[in-house]
C-alpha cells in the first residue's frame, strides 16, 4: 500500500513507501547469512506540514528503526522515502549533506546523546557552521541566544558543560540541537520516556509550542499513549514491523479498528477516579522478527482471529474517513465484525 493522500490536495513534507529494512544473521566460520531479522517489513506513511504523526506500539515492534532509517543512520532495505517532493533513500552521503539539515531529531537518553567534552556552545555551533547558517561570530552568538530563548534556558547557559544540567534541561539542549539547522521535521525518538513526569509534561508542551511557533512537522515515536493522545494530529501503530492502523487521533481513540490498538488503549489509565476500561489482555507472547507468523503477524495473539488470519496477509484499507486498518474483520459483515463499535468507555 502507498501512503495515504495529504490533507486538501496539498502534497505530503515526507512520504515514506513501502519501506523495509531486514538485517542478515551472519554465522558459521564463513559468517555466512543464515537469515534476516524483519524489523521494519512494508511501511508506508506521510506527513504533511505543520502536523504530528506519532508512531507507536511495544518495544520491539520497530518504530525506533523506522526513524532511524529516515534518517540514514542505515540504508534501508527497500522502499522510497521522499521528503518535500525529492527522493532521498537512494541518495548517496555527499548528495544527503545539504538536505540533512532540514530533518533534526531527538533522542530518548539526554544523559548520552550530549558530548560531556563539550560545552553547550561548542555542541549548537557545529550544526550552525557545518550548515553555513553563520557568516561570523557575532552571528553564531545571536542565533544561539535565540536558541535558548525557544527552548526557554537562560542565554549564559551556553558557556556551561551538558554534566552542570537536569535531565529535562539537556533534553532542551537536544531540541536546541535539532533546531539548529532550522529543520522541516523533527524524528523525536522516545524524547520525553527518560524523564520525570512533571518533566515529561513540560517538554512535550515545549515541543507543541515549538511547532506551532516554527511551523514544524513531527515525528513523534512513543510507546506512551496518554502522551500521545495529548499532542498528536494522527498516529500509525505498529506491530512486528508493519503498519496496522493509521487514524486521526481522536478517531482511533475513540474507535480503533484493530485488535491490537484495541488492546492498546484498553491498557491505558483513565484519568477519572475511580473510572476504569475494560481491560484486554493478550495471551502469549510477541512473535520474534526473524521468524513472523504467516498471514496476519498478529493472528497468534488476536482474541478475534479466525481462519483466513492465519493465511492471508490484510492490507491496510480505509475503514472509515482518514481511517485505515490492516484487518480481514472489515471484510466481514458489520453485525460480525466486534470492532464496528467503539471502545467501550470508562465505567
Amino acid at each position: 500500500m502507498t501512503s495515504h493522500s495529504a490533507r486538501h490536495g496539498t502534497p505530503p513534507l515526507l512520504e515514506v513507501n513501502d519501506l523495509k529494512k531486514h538485517f542478515p544473521i551472519r554465522g558459521g566460520f564463513f559468517g555466512n547469512t543464515t537469515g534476516y531479522v524483519y524489523a521494519v517489513d512494508g511501511v508506508s506513511f506521510h506527513i504533511n506540514k505543520g502536523e504530528t504523526l506519532s508512531l507507536v506500539g511495544e518495544s520491539g515492534c520497530g518504530k525506533s528503526t523506522v526513524g532511524k532509517a529516515l534518517l540514514r543512520l542505515f540504508a534501508p532495505t527497500s522502499g522510497q522515502v521522499v521528503l518535500d517532493g525529492r527522493r532521498i533513500d537512494d541518495l548517496s552521503q555527499g548528495q544527503l549533506r545539504p538536505i540533512r539539515r532540514r530533518v533534526g531529531v531527538v533522542f530518548q537518553d539526554p544523559f548520552s546523546s550530549l558530548n560531556p567534552r563539550m560545552r553547550v556552545k561548542d555542541l549548537l555551533a557545529e550544526p550552525i557552521r557545518n550548515y553555513g547558517l553563520a557568516k561570523n561570530g557575532a552571528e553564531l552568538d545571536e542565533r544561539l541566544a535565540k536558541l535558548m530563548d525557544l527552548v526557554r534556558l537562560p542565554r549564559d547557559a551556553v558557556s556551561r558543560w551538558p554534566h552542570e544540567f537536569s535531565g529535562g534541561q539537556r533534553q532542551r539542549i537536544c531540541i536546541a540541537r535539532a533546531l539548529a539547522g532550522e529543520p522541516d521535521l523533527i524524528i523525536c525518538d522516545e524524547a520525553v520516556s527518560a524523564l520525570d513526569v512533571s518533566v515529561k509534561a513540560q517538554i512535550v508542551n515545549l515541543l507543541q509550542d515549538l511547532q506551532r511557533q516554527l511551523g514544524l512537522a513531527m515525528l513523534f515515536i512513543s510507546h506512551d499513549l496518554a502522551i500521545v493522545e495529548h499532542m498528536t494530529h494522527r498516529v500509525a501503530v505498529m506491530y512486528l514491523g508493519k503498519i496496522v492502523e493509521v487514524a486521526p487521533r481522536r478517531s482511533l481513540f475513540g474507535a480503533p479498528k484493530h485488535p491490537y490498538t484495541e488492546a492498546l488503549l484498553s491498557a491505558v489509565p483513565v484519568p477519572e477516579p475511580g473510572a476504569a476500561r475494560k481491560r484486554i489482555v493478550l495471551t502469549g507472547d510477541v512473535p520474534s522478527p526473524i521468524n513472523p507468523p504467516t498471514g496476519c503477524r498478529f493472528h497468534t495473539r488476536c482474541p478475534y482471529a479466525f481462519d483466513r488470519c492465519k493465511t492471508d496477509v490484510p492490507e491496510l484499507q480505509q475503514t472509515q474517513p482518514g481511517q485505515w486498518a490492516a484487518c480481514h474483520l472489515h471484510d466481514l459483515p458489520e453485525a460480525r465484525n466486534p470492532l464496528s463499535r467503539s471502545l467501550p468507555a470508562a465505567a
